[in-house]
């Protein structure tokens, strides 16, 4: 194979994987991201602090981070098999020297559970290091959101440390767990997950 055949075959599949692919964002995505977004339950995955904001401003916020006018990241609509949205991820804040990424995802409240978010995490580290060239992605999410810390941790993510009382719900505080996985771990996984 040329590398003009290997580079065109990677490319059209660098936004796929095996449940789900990755689209630019539409304006028809908006109304559901949207409702997502102001669900209340899915919030308190999403945000440090229940505060919900006008539809357009969350509309605005999707549209923003799905721009993809920049090199320093990158987002996308999550898309089944089907072609149904089932989610939305971003790649931000990239830039020289150190080249770290930060990630975010969500995955909508009837989609979850299904492999959706895994599969389109995979999808999303292959692209922050073998097309965007990160050197680091990183995440942070809830302390009490336990089920996206086994899938994080899962992927090679490691926790790097904690912002102490970081949220505050349901009269407590919760810490705000940091994660991240270097571009060298996540080529070991690659190629042990190869063989």
């Amino acid at each position: 194979m040329t590398d003009f055949t290997t580079l065109r075959t990677w490319g059209q599949g660098i936004l796929r994987g095996e449940k789900v692919s990755l689209r630019p964002l539409h304006s028809d995505d908006l109304p559901t991201l949207t409702q997502w977004w102001r669900d209340t339950g899915e919030a308190m995955l999403q945000q440090d602090r229940l505060a919900l904001r006008p539809t357009d401003a969350i509309a605005e916020m999707f549209t923003q981070w799905s721009s993809n006018d920049s090199p320093s990241g990158a987002g996308y609509s999550i898309m089944d098999g089907s072609g149904t949205l089932v989610g939305h991820l971003t790649l931000w804040g990239m830039a020289l020297p150190t080249r770290i990424a930060t990630l975010a995802i969500m995955i909508g409240p009837d989609h979850q559970e299904q492999g959706y978010g895994r599969d389109a995490m995979k999808v999303a580290l292959r692209l922050a290091f073998e097309e965007m060239g990160a050197h680091k992605v990183e995440l942070q999410t809830p302390e009490y959101n336990t089920r996206a810390l086994g899938l994080y941790t899962s992927l090679g993510f490691v926790e790097e440390g904690r912002r102490r009382a970081a949220i505050f719900h349901q009269s407590r505080f919760y810490d705000h767990v940091q994660l991240g996985i270097l571009a060298e771990e996540y080529a070991l996984i690659r190629q042990e997950s190869a063989q």
